[in-house]
């Protein structure tokens, strides 16, 4: 999947500058993609040179004007067309898997740190993702708001990147329960 697609999904959110999607990728997008400022208003231009999204411009007192963004119909049909397809299956592709991998050739103690340092970014990001779920949520309970929600797609792919960080955190430890019980074998 191209970050074509992603910037088009954020925009259905609504009429948003190049720094507006860049602070949505970096709080709700994040938990299944990521991209920098760079790449993302190389994309909005590359984007509205192909009619997918149109760009206007705002004009502010005391600040530079800025370009806001809103999806075109094309723009719609090209994700209507994209959500039509079978996506390709994803796989995983992790530097920490293949350092757990040469573990017991490698660095123990780094390894561990590793893990451990990935436990952490796993908690951080789940406590994010906890109060994006509580501003979503807004006082209302899960099955309300599911019925009630104008859209559901980011709630959706929340709950997904929470499942993960999730798992991130049983791996972790199930990690660090082996290495120590092996430790302990070995003394």
């Amino acid at each position: 999947m191209s970050l074509k697609y992603a910037v088009l999904a954020a925009l259905l959110e609504g009429e948003a500058s190049g720094y507006d999607l860049a602070k949505v990728f970096d709080v709700s997008v994040a938990d299944f993609w990521s991209t920098t400022p760079q790449q993302l208003y190389r994309e909005l231009d590359r984007l509205a040179e192909s009619g997918l999204i149109e760009a206007r411009v705002v004009e502010q007192r005391r600040r530079p004007n800025k370009r806001v963004f809103t999806l075109t119909g094309a723009g719609r049909a090209a994700l209507a067309a994209f959500t039509a397809e079978p996506p390709r299956p994803t796989a995983i592709r992790d530097e920490l898997l293949v350092m757990t991998q040469a573990v017991d050739g490698g660095d123990q103690d780094a390894v561990r740190a590793s893990v451990e340092e990935r436990m952490e970014w796993a908690r951080a990001k789940l406590a994010r993702y906890e109060r994006l779920r509580d501003r979503m949520l807004d006082g209302r309970d899960e099955e309300t708001f599911v019925a009630q929600a104008e859209r559901i797609g980011p709630y959706l792919t929340l709950m997904r990147g929470r499942a993960f960080e999730e798992e991130n955190l049983r791996w972790g430890e199930n990690v660090l329960r082996i290495l120590d019980r092996r430790a302990l074998q070995r003394r």
